[in-house]
């Protein structure tokens, strides 16, 4: 049986952020607006679509790296750390000008998760659009149920993962179409329907599950190198695979 808790549902970042806290915390409610006034400060700080974000300031050359906040210092540095972990197809310069939205949802939205624990919420699962942290249990004989979309059929589920304490990333095209570049040719990257990378940490997971789409066919040797991570790629003309060890359920 799923413990009392609370649960929440916002539209931040242009996607529906849900948080779910399991348990009944006497302050589930504060944490919960903690929470979602973390993600909506970073909407405002880093939107590459507002004129006034320092991220637009600093695309603008109205701002130097200099001067950027220590947040956005820090996103530039991870942006160039990821971008040779992936070799670099990882790229937040792919289409010419600085776009960390690939690394800025899932860092995040994994810092808000680690302040929940912080806080107490040591049971809870925060979903910022296939973005997810999950931390302890939704009730202490189950695991927290995780559905990856069929990128054809949006009713159905292509897998169910079961876990705690982990990060779960999803980079398909079935939402914002092919908005992901092949950073070695410059053209959106098409062969893949979606990659989804499971990890200890939102921030890498992400990056990681963007950098897979980019490689297209490639993906599939690139995240059997990896370590502590598995994973989940559909292509495009409808093959799957998947890693040996992926916490999967039945739907």
């Amino acid at each position: 049986m799923t413990r009392p808790g609370l649960r929440r549902v916002e539209q931040i970042m242009g996607t529906a952020i849900s948080l779910d806290i399991a348990g009944d915390l006497p302050h589930a409610d504060r944490l919960a607006d903690e929470a979602f006034a973390w993600l909506r400060e970073v909407d405002l700080r880093f939107s590459t679509y507002r004129s006034d974000s320092e991220v637009s300031a600093l695309r603008a050359g109205a701002l130097r790296r200099e001067d950027c906040s220590p947040d956005l210092r820090h996103v530039l540095d991870e942006c160039a750390r990821l971008w040779e972990a992936t070799d670099g197809y990882f790229d937040a310069f792919a289409d010419g000008r600085f776009d960390p939205s690939g690394y800025v949802k899932g860092w995040s939205v994994q810092v808000a998760s680690d302040r929940l624990a912080a806080a107490g919420a040591a049971d809870h699962c925060l979903n910022a659009g296939g973005d997810i942290c999950v931390r302890g249990r939704p009730a202490p004989d189950r695991l927290w149920r995780i559905g990856v979309l069929d990128p054809w059929h949006r009713d159905s589920l292509s897998w169910v993962l079961e876990l705690t304490d982990a990060a779960v990333a999803t980079s398909g095209g079935y939402e914002r179409g092919a908005h992901i570049t092949d950073p070695r040719t410059g053209r959106p990257a098409r062969d893949l329907a979606s990659v989804t990378v499971v990890g200890p940490d939102l921030r890498t997971a992400d990056a990681y599950a963007t950098a897979a789409m980019a490689m297209g066919h490639r993906a599939t040797a690139w995240l059997e190198r990896l370590d502590g991570h598995e994973w989940a790629v559909l292509t495009a003309d409808g093959r799957s695979s998947q890693s040996r060890a992926l916490p999967s359920a039945e739907p």
